[in-house]
């Protein structure tokens, strides 16, 4: 049976990783931000332990999916902090991005994970305006696509862009699926015709 959401909460102290990441996925699909303060202290524990990235990326989701939005600072310190391991900082982006949104609009915390410098922050952020629809201000749109433009057309940071932009207004973001959608690589050529189209991939 599913952990309940106390049982989830009392995993994420256990002493196998696979078990506190179990527990910390099961919260990011339970959504409840009761158990937000209890996920950032098993964060804060979680960056202390070596070879333990997939266990924070799952921590890290669960914040963004629970909308526990005080975890904000601590998640921002730790996209500043170099590492090796990008699907933390994927996360990082998602997670920020879905936890300012809300209060500040989408284009803020999109324009923070670009000034990082970050591909893999700016990649979890535009997953994340894919996953519920944000439309960013035109400065916003013209800085990722400044970005996106001189990119490798297999370059993989398309991707999120190009399913994202089905709702953004513009010739130029326009200009940018129609490139995307007759480049090389299948899934970025994929999402974007979905976009032109007013879909989503795969629908």
């Amino acid at each position: 049976m599913a952990l309940t959401l106390a049982e989830a909460v009392t995993q994420l102290g256990d002493k196998a990783s696979a078990r506190r990441r179990s527990a910390a996925r099961r919260l990011g699909t339970l959504a409840d931000g009761s158990a937000g303060p209890d996920l950032l202290d098993a964060l804060r524990r979680e960056t202390e332990v070596r070879r333990s990235w997939e266990t924070q990326y799952e921590m890290v989701m669960a914040l963004g999916a629970c909308g526990y939005r005080p975890a904000v600072e601590f998640l921002a310190g730790l996209a500043r902090q170099p590492t090796e391991d990008d699907a933390v900082h994927l996360a990082l982006g998602d997670a920020i991005t879905r936890l300012r949104s809300p209060a500040e609009g989408v284009s803020a915390p999109l324009a923070w994970c670009l000034e990082q410098g970050d591909p893999s922050l700016t990649d979890g952020a535009l997953r994340a305006v894919a996953g519920f629809g944000g439309v960013p201000d035109a400065s916003t749109v013209d800085r990722i696509l400044d970005l996106l433009d001189p990119l490798d057309p297999y370059d993989g940071l398309r991707y999120w862009a190009a399913v994202a932009a089905a709702n953004w207004p513009g010739a130029r973001v326009r200009a940018f699926l129609e490139s995307c959608a007759a480049g090389p690589r299948a899934d970025v050529a994929e999402a974007a015709g979905a976009s032109l189209e007013g879909r989503r991939p795969d629908s």
